[in-house]
């Protein structure tokens, strides 16, 4: 969420930014203005009642210890008239508040000025490919009918159990799964990252905290009765566990990673795309976040960008890195590097990645900050990113390194998964 001091002074730069999301954003921001003016105002009027209240009291008690009782009465029933005045002022002060935040919540991350202008993923930035494309021989299947063939995914069976997008791993595919999770979370680990595992349930208040409510709110599963939500992703607990928290400035960077199931409903999400594992509504996935220090905030995107890069260059997949056009940008991202990897039975790029500096927007939601040097407080930035996520990972896996004799494991898995061929 943005902050209603930086809407003011940096007004025509954020409307020009917005542009760069295909989004108007003019008219909200001069309500946002507007409600503003009317919050300062209101509270100008209760401060001036507030010390004219107490004025008054301090009249009365005089007049009470002079012994004039009947002048002291008269003056409180000033207070009584002034008390519901006050009465009435707050609760327009509370109206206009909601309302204002109402406003806030429509108004997405401000783009960074290296985001490039686009509509659609058709205009990310292409800024780094890495290896080379599998050529495969002309036998070579989808993973879904290679999951099929060594009985290591069954989709049916999820179909019949919980429905479509909740498969089965079996055998040397759970393993394999399991593999994946264990070698990412040790990569995380030495890279400094602290292991958490969170809830899968978050309550609303988490939600509106990292910006998937209520702007995702029909991507969340909800259930009703406990009023909680299932989890899209580990960033939503893991980054509220520092809401309402002043972090000390010598304890920057934090860094935190932890493995999830996710569950999305990736409602109208059709066709070829959404087949097999490409999209699913339950799916693993290791994620990583720091909350930082603003003024190191994108020297740590790159580090992160980077963390991702050496896991898929460790699983010798065949990948490239896209910087997001602001069509494309997420809503609360101010920057954001998506990493694909080629699956060569489909002839496809697959997103497996998403890495993103939501610079102060989770931040000002969360109410996370720092105090400076000065003593000031201050929001931290927040970043997070996938590292990685598993199914589109396993994909390309089953699908690039399919042979005659079976599927082959990368080197880096063998010691987690203890066999070196799938048959």
């Amino acid at each position: 969420m943005l902050q209603t001091t930086y809407i003011r002074e940096n007004k025509e730069l954020i409307i020009e930014r917005f542009k760069k999301r295909n989004f108007e954003g003019e008219a909200i921001i001069n309500q946002v203005l507007k409600l503003d003016d009317d919050r300062k105002s209101t509270q100008q009027k209760l401060d001036a009642q507030l010390a004219e209240g107490n004025k008054l009291a301090k009249e009365i008690g005089e007049l009470f210890k002079a012994g004039k009782h009947e002048e002291a009465n008269n003056i409180k029933e000033q207070t009584k008239t002034l008390k519901e005045s006050g009465n009435i002022l707050k609760e327009e002060q509370n109206k206009i508040a909601e309302e204002l935040k109402g406003l806030l919540y429509q108004l997405p991350n401000v783009p960074n000025e290296i985001v490039p202008q686009g509509k659609s993923d058709a205009d990310n930035e292409i800024i780094l490919e890495n290896g080379e494309l599998p050529i495969l021989t002309e036998n070579a299947i989808p993973h879904w009918e290679l999951a099929k063939k060594y009985n290591i995914i069954d989709f049916e069976l999820g179909v019949k159990v919980a429905g479509a997008g909740f498969p089965f791993y079996i055998g040397q595919g759970a393993r394999l799964q399991r593999a994946l999770i264990n070698f990412f979370l040790d990569e995380a680990r030495d890279a400094g990252y602290k292991e958490i595992i969170p809830p899968l349930m978050v309550n609303e208040a988490s939600g509106i905290g990292t910006g998937q409510l209520p702007d995702k709110e029909g991507q969340m599963y909800y259930m009703k009765v406990d009023d909680l939500y299932m989890i899209p992703t580990a960033e939503v607990p893991i980054t509220n566990m520092y809401r309402d928290v002043i972090v000390k400035e010598e304890d920057f960077p934090i860094k935190m990673t932890g493995y999830t199931p996710c569950f999305r409903r990736e409602a109208g999400s059709y066709g070829s795309d959404v087949r097999g594992l490409n999209r699913l509504h339950q799916f693993d996935k290791v994620e990583i976040v720091q909350i930082e220090h603003p003024e190191k905030s994108y020297e740590t995107l790159d580090v992160m960008v980077e963390h991702v890069k050496s896991l898929l260059e460790k699983l010798e997949l065949p990948f490239r890195v896209l910087k997001l056009c602001g069509g494309d940008l997420g809503f609360t991202a101010a920057l954001t590097f998506d990493m694909e990897v080629y699956s060569a039975a489909q002839d496809k790029w697959l997103e497996v990645s998403s890495v993103s500096n939501f610079e102060s927007f989770q931040a000002n939601r969360l109410k996370c900050r720092y105090k400076d040097e000065n003593g000031k407080t201050q929001l931290v930035h927040t970043l997070n990113g996938s590292a990685l996520a598993l199914p589109r990972i396993l994909a390309a896996l089953l699908e690039n390194n399919q042979t005659d004799d079976g599927i082959k494991i990368p080197k880096v898995l063998i010691p987690y998964t203890g066999f070196d061929l799938i048959n």
